[in-house]
């Protein structure tokens, strides 16, 4: 059985290690890692880990078709190699950690649970930031622990979820979320199953990219998020940008959105031991070792130079001023709800005349 995970970066060297140790403790196989437009060394430590034989690095560098720099990487990915060998495809960001709760913490113990399964979307648990401010050198799985609570009734893009999906034919294209452009003929045969063993409904095997909120989704295994991180990371991330929603400069909203830190959720530590071993294991390469540290020292360096900006160091004061998100009450949900579906609705029938 041969897994693939499919991962797009930009100026993310120094979360790189631990995030290709944890899923190779999970159980992926073969990793192809698409880079873009690196100031922090990201490209060249994927160039020595490609050398070492831990993952397929391509260069993404353009020129970028009308969906923009992610969705040029997926096409690419569509007609290579390790997409045609895989027994089962994943689409992740390097802020995303598959977290499996059945058996030995692995893919088998998953497909063992959902023998049937032909997709498994995996439900995003939101990580808040925790009142971290400055970044350090720590991983991520190591640091953040609050996260939402695991039935949230709003907003509903804590819900969104990626996809594991068997590589069968039945999907012609890879989306961020789930797979897209499905054969009708095949779609019969798909069994979506949820991260709580239910079956999903056919409507999931064609356009869902959400799970259904007010509900647990978490019982078999969930996809830890950690879209904030430190307060000082936030604002490279802002600076840098979303991969699919290009000159969206992230702000506030996003981070109120994503900022809970009601519950605490250690559950990822299942697979510490065996994570942090092969984190070693890959810096004790001289040269890996020293491309990590000066990501590392791009982030402090970069930090610095957009405080000196004022859009930057507003950003970053407001961060210091927000009080963690609270979830909202479930009545004011099922307001929000009710308004969201018939703002739909009415969309539907004016797209429809």
């Amino acid at each position: 059985m041969r897994a693939l995970a499919i991962l797009t970066l930009r100026n993310e060297g120094a979360f790189l290690l631990e995030w290709l140790a944890h899923h190779k403790q999970v159980g992926f196989t073969d990793f192809l890692v698409f880079s873009n437009d690196c100031q922090d060394g990201t490209d060249q430590m994927l160039d020595r880990l490609q050398e070492m034989g831990e993952l397929t690095h391509i260069r993404n560098d353009g020129p970028y078709g009308k969906g923009g720099i992610q969705f040029t990487a997926y096409k690419l990915a569509e007609k290579h190699p390790l997409m045609q060998d895989a027994d089962w495809v994943m689409t992740l960001d390097i802020d995303e950690f598959v977290n499996i709760h059945v058996g030995n913490h692995t893919l088998d113990a998953l497909f063992d649970a959902l023998p049937e399964a032909t997709a498994i979307p995996l439900t995003w648990r939101l990580f808040g930031n925790g009142g971290q401010i400055r970044y350090n050198d720590v991983p991520i799985t190591q640091t953040f622990f609050a996260a939402a609570p695991v039935v949230l009734n709003w907003p509903w893009r804590a819900a969104m979820f990626k996809t594991l999906f068997r590589n069968n034919g039945t999907y012609g294209k890879l989306g961020v979320h789930r797979p897209r452009n499905p054969d009708p003929e095949r779609l019969k045969d798909q069994r979506w199953f949820d991260g709580e063993g239910r079956e999903l409904p056919e409507k999931f095997a064609r356009t869902r990219i959400f799970s259904n909120y007010g509900q647990s989704n978490y019982k078999l295994a969930q996809l830890n998020h950690y879209p904030l991180g430190t307060m000082e990371s936030y604002v490279l991330k802002a600076d840098r940008g979303r991969a699919v929603h290009e000159g969206d400069r992230l702000g506030l909203d996003y981070w109120v959105e994503r900022n809970f830190n009601v519950e605490k959720d250690r559950s990822i530590q299942s697979l510490a031991p065996e994570m942090l071993a092969a984190m070693d294991q890959l810096k004790a390469h001289e040269t890996l070792a020293t491309l990590h540290q000066q990501a590392v020292a791009w982030r402090h360096a970069r930090f610095e130079t957009l405080l000196s900006e004022e859009p930057s160091r507003a950003l970053f004061s407001r961060l210091l001023m927000t009080p963690p998100s609270q979830p909202v009450p479930e009545q004011a949900a099922k307001f929000l709800t009710h308004h969201a579906n018939k703002a739909r609705v009415n969309a539907a029938e004016t797209s429809g005349k």
